[in-house]
């Protein structure tokens, strides 16, 4: 099952994801399938999970290693001629190579670390040579691209931290997701956030879930109530150990309060009462592709990417026999 955390930018999103996946990941490790990604421009994800500073910038990024992860992911499909004809939306067809979230292969090899426990990849960083010339999202369509060829099932997990706001709308891999947690603060520029949020994601039937986030007492609880009424799933409160966490300080996550566990613990069952709809996630993804091709990629390309779309192909477990292995 996959999540996404989303908010304002500074809500605490990357912290909850963190505590997340550490609290999915505390019976050990290999225990229970799990990757997290981090997939926002301001990359703290390693961080939060208790890496120090100079070894989290120092992990692989997908975004460095694209050529790779086409070439592998294309596989003997048909119709994608060459790797240099994938895009981000590029979707899986007969013939490609599709992942697990534990399963074996060259990208998490060479992409993915433990840290703190939990299998993380990262999208690297915007860098210097990237200002005034390169967009965020091609370092993102990585992620969009492992999304559209992965194929995970009940008690498997992949967290993603998400690019802060509305913009993780500037691509589909805002539908990648079997659910998403939108992180709001009890104030009225959080909420605003997700209200411009939610209204984008009903259009596409997007599960949204508001976590609220450094909540003091019972009025900040009303707020939220009264803001975004039912969509309110549970909320975190302040704590010392959130702050030692927001301060790179990964405490062992059973040291975390009661509440706030109980918390976690209803994120991932809210994650696990989700009702999988392969087609549905399969017409999404051909859906960005084609607009896609039709606004930008075909042009970039020189070829009609819409043939790229396998009419009669539907991801998900049953077609793990059709992939290239």
């Amino acid at each position: 099952m996959k999540m996404a955390f989303v908010g304002k930018g500074g809500s605490g999103k990357t912290t909850l994801a963190a505590l997340t996946a550490r609290r999915i990941g505390a019976a050990g490790p290999g225990t229970t399938p799990l990757l997290a990604i981090d997939a926002d421009i301001n990359q703290h994800l390693a961080a939060a999970l208790g890496a120090p500073e100079d070894e989290a910038v120092m992990l692989p990024a997908l975004g460095d290693q694209l050529p790779m992860i086409k070439e592998y992911l294309r596989g003997a499909n048909p119709r994608i001629a060459s790797a240099d004809a994938m895009v981000k939306t590029t979707p899986a067809g007969t013939g490609s190579r599709l992942l697990t979230v534990a399963g074996p292969n060259p990208i998490y090899e060479a992409l993915v670390r433990d840290v703190g426990g939990v299998r993380l990849a990262v999208t690297g960083p915007f860098a210097t040579e990237d200002l005034g010339v390169a967009c965020y999202h091609s370092k993102v369509g990585a992620v969009e691209l492992l999304l559209n060829h992965l194929v995970d099932g009940p008690d498997e997990y992949v967290v993603v931290d998400m690019t802060a706001g509305a913009d993780s709308f500037a691509s589909g891999l805002f539908t990648r997701f079997d659910a998403t947690f939108l992180v709001c603060e009890p104030t009225v520029r959080s909420v605003s956030v997700y209200r411009q949020y939610i209204g984008y994601a009903r259009d596409f039937g997007v599960r949204v879930h508001v976590v609220g986030n450094k909540v003091d007492d019972a009025s900040d609880v009303d707020f939220l109530r009264e803001q975004v009424g039912d969509d309110l799933l549970t909320w975190v409160g302040r704590s010392d150990f959130i702050k030692a966490a927001e301060r790179g300080v990964a405490r062992p996550i059973a040291d975390l309060e009661p509440a706030n566990a109980a918390a976690l613990d209803l994120i991932r069952a809210t994650l696990d009462g989700c009702v999988k709809d392969w087609e549905l996630y399969t017409r999404q993804g051909v859906e960005f592709h084609l607009r896609n091709a039709s606004a930008w990629a075909s042009a970039k390309t020189g070829q009609d990417l819409s043939e790229q779309v396998d009419p009669g192909f539907v991801l998900g477990p049953q077609a793990l026999h059709l992939a290239d292995r």
